[in-house]
């Protein structure tokens, strides 16, 4: 038998699980999803799993197992069928690719995502903080992660742009293939029994981090394309590995977008923090730094006190967060007049018996 704490287990899974264990249920963690098989851990040991077709066919495709979550499931002839997920502490989520403003969750139940930077071609700080803010909003802790220092002359004025930006997150220098920095990496950041993930756009050597801490190749290493100067995608799933130190880690394929998916107003500004210690000498309390006379944010931005990158990323990251949310009060809007509809439905039915 397994315990299931060495993989996250805690109080607030047991509380959850309490009815599906009455049921005859067992408890499993998704370690990998490949087409429609999941791959679990248990308190058996590893085991394959399918979805029952009652949760395939309720539940919306967010809510569906991801890597990372707990569910319930039951074993049935030689095979493991999911019942249901357990509640999730968090997720990490971001906006779907393209026009739609459907949300796409990368994994789940993460006590820390490791952002990766690559400082040979994708250092781009903007595109940091945009990570950053993200990732906060989604309730986890966010690390910076700048690879391949060995290619760069001076590695520490990469790390000191990065802490300009403000946020109270650890930024870290190292390089995969030289193991430079891999060593205090994984003594100070990978604790036993703790969830981490992976994320950054492709080629900038998460594969190459994953296989040299676990000493064997999980993914194939890809390089950087000669042509347009982006990584060749090479992790095309996600995979929750059990590190020797007992820590978990989620790789994940490279991302090009990242779009934001907070659906709660008004705290936007508390993932910008050059911008929210301004925003205490702004004359309104509910300014947007966009117009309004007396904003703190503006005028430091013409005085050259607060970089204009900084804040045209603050701009349109909130552009498009009102734009979710927008969009995502709508379709909350037509689920809900769907639902009334069908619940007329199937009472007419009922009292005409039809």
């Amino acid at each position: 038998m397994t315990s299931l704490t060495q993989y996250g287990w805690n109080t607030h899974f047991e509380q959850n699980f309490h009815t599906y264990r009455a049921q005859g249920l067992e408890a499993g963690r998704i370690t990998a999803i490949e087409g429609f098989r999941h791959k679990l851990i248990t308190a058996n040991g590893p085991a394959d799993a399918m979805l029952s077709g009652a949760l395939m066919n309720s539940a919306d495709n967010w809510d569906l197992p991801k890597v990372g979550d707990w569910v319930a499931f039951k074993p049935y002839d030689g095979e493991c069928i999911i019942i249901s997920v357990l509640p999730r502490i968090n997720e990490l989520s971001r906006k779907l690719p393209g026009r739609t403003t459907e949300k796409q969750v990368i994994a789940t139940n993460i006590d820390t995502a490791f952002i990766v930077q690559g400082l040979d071609r994708d250092f781009n700080p903007m595109r940091l903080q945009r990570y950053i803010a993200q990732i906060m909003q989604c309730n986890i802790r966010p690390v910076v992660l700048l690879n391949k220092q060995d290619l760069v002359a001076d590695p520490e004025w990469y790390r000191q742009e990065v802490i300009a930006l403000g946020y109270d997150c650890p930024v870290l220098l190292l390089s995969a293939t030289g193991r430079e920095g891999l060593q205090q990496w994984a003594a100070e950041h990978l604790l036993p029994g703790r969830t981490y993930v992976l994320i950054g756009s492709s080629g900038v050597g998460k594969s190459t981090l994953v296989n040299a801490l676990l000493g064997y190749q999980l993914q194939e290493e890809g390089a950087v394309s000669s042509f347009n100067h982006k990584g060749r995608h090479t992790t095309v799933s996600r995979h929750l590995v059990t590190l020797a130190s007992g820590a978990m880690l989620i790789d994940s394929p490279g991302m090009r977008e990242f779009g934001v998916t907070l659906e709660a107003d008004g705290q936007d500004i508390d993932y910008h923090p050059l911008l929210a210690e301004l925003s205490a000498a702004c004359r309104f309390d509910d300014c947007t730094h966009r117009h309004e006379p007396g904003c703190a944010v503006v005028a430091a931005v013409h005085a050259g006190e607060l970089p204009r990158e900084v804040y045209d990323s603050y701009l349109k990251i909130s552009r498009e967060q009102a734009h979710y949310q927008t969009v995502a009060a709508e379709r909350k809007r037509t689920e809900r007049q769907f639902g009334k509809i069908a619940k007329q439905v199937a009472q007419y039915r009922k009292q005409r018996k039809y």
